[in-house]
């Protein structure tokens, strides 16, 4: 069996976990058309979907990356990690910066550039989703 197998395996049964638990949300009274089902659904159905190329039609000679890459992979996982852990203590805006500017100087910035761009990522998101679109993000000691 070869990784591209496994990989499109473990992304089928992901998949199909996610739509299982996105059929199982509860809605009330909710009158959205849409409803809360609707996002995870496409989601869970889009890697179902593409679960089944690698599954199918498998690469013969699948690369690998790099040792140094895949500690830089780690890395990543480690701040969305971290990031998961951080957000209801701190808050959206600060843990969404921090996180940002973390991946951003992984990915080559300097570290003042990485700052600013983590803190303009941040408020971006925030201005947008919970100004604009009255979306409720987690609020930390500074409210925000």
């Amino acid at each position: 069996m070869t990784s591209d197998r496994v990989l499109g395996a473990v992304c089928l049964v992901l998949g199909l976990a996610f739509m299982f638990g996105a059929s199982r949300i509860q809605t009330g009274f909710i009158l959205d058309p849409l409803g809360p089902k609707t996002f995870p659904m496409i989601i869970g159905g889009i890697l179902v979907v593409s679960s089944i190329v690698p599954l199918v039609k498998p690469d013969p000679a699948p690369g690998w990356p790099s040792a140094q890459a895949m500690m830089e992979i780690a890395l990543a996982l480690a701040v969305f990690v971290g990031y998961a852990v951080v957000l209801p203590e701190l808050g959206f805006v600060p843990a969404t910066a921090l996180a940002a500017a973390a991946l951003s100087w992984r990915l080559g910035n300097t570290p003042l550039k990485s700052i600013l761009c983590g803190v303009g990522i941040a408020v971006g998101i925030y201005v947008v989703f919970h100004l604009i679109l009255g979306l409720s993000l987690a609020k930390g000691p500074l409210g925000i």
